[in-house]
């Protein structure tokens, strides 16, 4: 995925007219580091996959899928888009979107089953324009809203501004598994 992900990312830039040194401004990181993104020899998290998204006016999903979208309303189990962002492994610590709603340009809505391996951790706070809900299916979900901290459990669910920084881990030492809707389409 590194490196279909990373031309992926060149294309947009490239398409937009914007340099390295630009792009890595506006991201946070170095020229270095996001070229050897581009090259697929770095795998970015997804807060700064994120954030090099915001830099290129685009979202998480148009830069991840690598398939063309499909034309059916129904998604069925077992054939839905997956994205790992645990560096192709499903090691400790990754963190997987299995797309519920196959992203297009211009959707409103985005929905997701967030998948993290026990102790699997969204880095760093994200915030941008929307809202988000989501339903804890299986496991633990410890959800970081500013400064304050929600554990949450199977069954749990939450709502909020997507304009609050927000941040999320898996405390548990089993796989956990969230229902994840936002508008609009942000990963």
């Amino acid at each position: 995925m590194a490196q279909q992900l990373g031309m992926r990312i060149r294309h947009v830039r490239t398409c937009k007219g914007d340099t390295l040194k630009t792009v890595a401004a506006a991201v946070g990181c170095s020229e270095s580091m996001l070229s050897k993104i581009e090259c697929g020899q770095a795998s970015p998290s997804l807060n700064m996959l994120h954030r090099i998204a915001v830099a290129l006016d685009t979202n998480v999903a148009e830069l991840t899928t690598l398939v063309a979208a499909v034309d059916s309303p129904v998604q069925k189990g077992g054939e839905r888009l997956v994205v790992d962002f645990g560096h192709g492994t499903r090691k400790a610590g990754s963190v997987r979107l299995e797309r519920l709603i196959p992203p297009r340009r211009g959707q409103l809505l985005q929905g997701d089953i967030h998948i993290l391996a026990p102790r699997a951790t969204v880095s760093g706070s994200i915030a941008h324009l929307g809202e988000e809900m989501g339903y804890v299916l299986q496991g633990r979900l410890r959800l970081t809203l500013g400064e304050e901290s929600h554990d949450l459990k199977a069954g749990d669910s939450f709502y909020f501004s997507s304009e609050t920084p927000h941040s999320y881990m898996n405390p548990g030492d089993e796989v956990a598994r969230i229902l994840w809707v936002n508008t609009p389409a942000t990963f």
